[in-house]
């Protein structure tokens, strides 16, 4: 598997060949789907004639993956999915599905004066190495949650920053843990005024990158004493995951728990509302996760694997 930069050029490639040679688009509309020039469409379309890989089909490795993505994209009514191969090893599917989040979010950004939201997790830490946008100078970056106690390079503060760094904007941090004990504690956390701010700034940020969890006793979410404490009783009223530190059920709805009301974060109806919002995430124990997300209709946009993908496709929707 290709890493980095060839990863994004191969995947570029086969989109624009799927939508040419299979999906029946023009140039122009590929050019503007993608966010490139007519011209590079063009040269890419040239280059897989030349090399021989159209045939009745394309016949790029990673042209049923483009297949996939749009079969997704009109199941959840997105308005974009990227879906990228299986791989075996656990770390080098989150880093393909990353870095393919990297590509989407520079051809979404690059030269943008906007504010930039980011999640946490180690996949979206891996889509920092493919990120070649560049802001405004204007622009910022907003951690979209409070921290975890545990999860170095995975946790919102160094996920934000990396992006940050990357893009050459300022960032912002909800300085507070993601869950206090109860509400009365958030809300005496928010008497904070500088909080509130990047709370705020979270809302009016463009974009939305962000991952989910499954509700296994190993993650660094379940970790936190509150969480673990109350562990069970999530699962009991119908958890199926965490979507931004909030526990939802299987129809996407957030379950009935005081946890639900302790979140310094987001809110899931609040992404649902901005003009992009990408859902970064793949394995097969977030499945009923990431379709619950995608059944509320949270996000505009999925980055997942293959057999994430094929899974979403099965059953009702």
């Amino acid at each position: 598997m290709p890493a980095g930069a060839n990863l994004a050029e191969e995947l570029e490639r086969a989109r624009v060949a799927w939508l040419y040679f299979v999906g029946g688009q023009t140039q122009q509309e590929i050019a503007e789907r993608m966010n490139i020039t007519r011209l590079k469409v063009n040269k890419i379309i040239g280059q897989v004639r030349d090399t021989g890989k159209v045939q009745i089909r394309v016949s790029l490795p990673l042209s049923d993956c483009i297949a996939l993505a749009e079969r997704v994209s009109a199941r959840y009514g997105l308005v974009e999915s990227v879906v990228v191969p299986d791989v075996a090893d656990y770390l080098e599917q989150k880093r393909v599905i990353g870095e393919a989040a990297g590509m989407l979010a520079s051809s979404l950004i690059n030269g943008q004066d906007m504010g930039v939201g980011i999640g946490s997790g180690r996949t979206l830490s891996y889509a920092v190495r493919a990120l070649t946008a560049k802001l405004r100078p204007t622009s910022w970056v907003v951690g979209l949650t409070g921290g975890v106690t545990s999860g170095s390079s995975t946790n919102t503060f160094e996920v934000a920053t990396a992006f940050a760094r990357s893009l050459g904007v300022e960032c912002h941090y909800l300085t507070a843990p993601i869950y206090c004990a109860n509400p009365e504690s958030r809300n005496a956390v928010l008497l904070n005024e500088e909080l509130t701010d990047v709370l705020a700034r979270t809302e009016i940020a463009d974009i939305g990158l962000v991952s989910c969890g499954p509700l296994s006793h190993d993650t660094s979410l379940t970790q936190i004493r509150v969480v673990k404490d109350h562990l069970d009783a999530i699962l009991n009223l119908g958890a199926v995951g965490e979507f931004m530190g909030c526990f939802l059920d299987y129809q996407g709805r957030p379950i009935d728990h005081f946890l639900n009301e302790s979140i310094i974060a987001l809110p899931p109806d609040k992404l649902k509302i901005k003009p992009i919002s990408v859902l970064v995430s793949g394995g097969t124990d977030k499945i009923p996760i990431i379709r619950a997300i995608l059944r509320a209709g949270y996000v505009n946009r999925l980055v997942t694997s293959e057999s994430v993908a094929r899974a979403l496709l099965q059953g009702p929707r």
